[in-house]
């Protein structure tokens, strides 16, 4: 390895001025999300109630393929943007590959993930609109910790709903969340009707993503000055994720390479779309040279909404409180097995993925957790950082790819490193001392849920 780079850093002006709107340029748009009650499509107007007024209008917006990023928010990025692009020479050594393996490291944000990217803009947003309380729901918790950051940067008090089996397994999380002077409340709880009513039906329920957005959403409706964050599915969420692909652009050009290969976890779509849409752009405009690319999306093998859902109008929580959105889905009454990678427990896809994997410009493939974990340990020996359960999923996903190589093949592979794993160690101990197991969800459960559509 010696006089090879190891890291590509783009310097503070070469920081995306501007994020990237895939939907302008796609040729089958995403279907708009429908009023639950009247079947009509969403106004951006419908959803002020809920959203700051700039995210909504972000949401709808099919026309502008790039939106500028505020300065106050560029400011903000700052403080861990650019991030390092890294060609895995270690690990391409331990898989015995002629393989070019590079990662964009997220895991060097304050909060240790991806999230903060959008987390600072929907609070500045909140903070520009007047908002003094913003709400949301958090499964690992990398979201939350990364809204509460960004609430407290902006004066804003934060409340968080934690998906109860991951405020029992990360606790730390929930630390980190309420350093930041967050208020953390594991979901379902007693403090709403929607958490009320699922604990009358099943008191014992762990809860899911689903449950937690119901909560969030209904503290948002009913607390003056309160706007609600959501940390992925939403398309103005994956818009605010693409300066991660924007800058892997910028920076395999400094490489000398183009990738043959994206891939990111996923769980509704965020990080997926952070780093796949910036170079799915040239694959749709049909660019000499960057037409081969395949987009490679690894969900986990108990929460199959892409390689095993129906796509359909559906939820994004489990109270029905929410618009309705075209995705692929596995019912938003679905309950995933308490699984580590808390953050890919959700029941549907974002609209915009679930159209391009409809539309054949993407692929999914479903990981088991103890394939994710042994993934992880080799990566971890390998390149010497700890990833997140949820990363561990690309990492797999990486992996099987280059097995399918010759071992002479020189393929080209990106995948996003979305978090570090050091506050999950507890679920490494499990998986070190033989205690992890898979979660297969069966076909009869899937359709179950589905007939409930």
């Amino acid at each position: 390895m010696k006089g090879k780079t190891k890291r590509y850093i783009l310097p503070e002006d070469e920081i995306p001025h501007k994020w990237y709107n895939i939907q302008a340029d796609m040729t089958v748009k995403p279907m708009p999300p429908l009023n639950p009650q009247t079947r009509e499509p969403m106004t951006a107007s419908d959803l002020y109630t809920i959203f700051a007024r700039e995210c909504c209008d972000q949401e709808l917006n099919t026309t502008d393929p790039w939106i500028p990023i505020p300065d106050e928010v560029r400011e903000m990025y700052k403080y861990y943007r650019s991030t390092p692009l890294v060609r895995a020479y270690g690990l391409e050594k331990a898989l015995g590959t002629s393989a070019h393996i590079y990662f964009k490291n997220e895991s060097v944000s304050p909060m240790g993930s991806h999230k903060l990217n959008s987390a600072i803009p929907q609070a500045y947003y909140c903070k520009k609109e007047g908002v003094k309380n913003i709400t949301t729901e958090t499964g690992a918790g990398q979201w939350g910790a990364s809204l509460a950051y960004a609430a407290s940067l902006f004066g804003l008090e934060a409340a968080v709903y934690q998906v109860k089996i991951s405020y029992e397994q990360k606790p730390y999380r929930r630390s980190i969340m309420q350093t930041f002077g967050a208020q953390v409340t594991p979901s379902p709880s007693m403090s709403t009707r929607a958490g009320k009513n699922i604990l009358t039906v099943n008191p014992n329920c762990q809860g899911s993503l689903g449950t937690a957005i119901s909560e969030a959403v209904e503290l948002a409706r009913t607390t003056p000055d309160c706007k609600y964050a959501l940390g992925s599915v939403l398309s103005h969420v994956s818009l605010h994720q693409t300066v991660i692909g924007l800058e892997a652009e910028k920076q395999m050009e400094m490489a000398g390479e183009y990738p043959d290969v994206v891939i990111a976890c996923f769980g509704g779509g965020s990080n997926f779309g952070g780093i796949s849409f910036p170079f799915m752009r040239h694959k749709i405009a049909a660019e000499p040279g960057k037409t081969h690319t395949r987009f490679v999306a690894a969900e986990p093998a108990s929460c199959p909404k892409l390689t095993k859902g129906k796509f359909c109008y559906d939820f994004g929580d489990e109270a029905g409180y929410t618009p309705l959105l075209p995705m692929y889905s596995l019912g938003h009454k679905f309950h995933p097995s308490n699984i580590h990678a808390g953050g890919l427990r959700y029941h549907g896809a974002g609209v915009i993925v679930s159209q391009l994997l409809k539309d054949g410009l993407m692929e999914a493939v479903d990981i088991q957790q103890v394939e994710s974990f042994q993934a992880g340990c080799l990566f971890a020996r390998a390149e010497g950082i700890i990833p997140a359960p949820e990363s561990c999923h690309a990492i797999a996903a990486t992996i099987r790819e280059v097995k399918k190589l010759k071992p002479d093949e020189e393929k080209v592979i990106l995948f996003n490193l979305s978090g570090h794993g050091l506050v999950d160690m507890a679920s490494y101990d499990k998986y070190l001392s033989g205690d992890l197991i898979n979660y297969t969800v069966s076909d009869d459960e899937i359709q179950a849920n589905i007939a409930k559509l």
